[in-house]
């Protein structure tokens, strides 16, 4: 997967997760540690923006559902 491309966010939070247990297990080396921790910060920033724009949209919707329910 390219740097900015997350997946969906179960593959997103799985791979978030892999990551931070290789850290808990000491299994990163020096080499590794800025590549995985830039990969780690790349996916809180996509999937951020994700809750961000789910927010928005629901925000959006939230008016329209209220007058729905009011002509009922």
């Amino acid at each position: 997967m390219a740097e900015g491309d997350v997946g969906s966010w179960d593959e997103a939070a799985a791979e978030l997760d892999a990551i931070v247990a290789s850290f808990d297990e000491g299994e990163v080396s020096v080499d590794d540690l800025f590549a995985r921790l830039e990969r780690a910060t790349a996916i809180i920033e996509a999937l951020e923006a994700r809750l961000v724009a789910t927010r928005e949209r629901v925000d959006e919707l939230t008016p329209r559902i209220a007058a729905i329910a009011d002509d009922e």
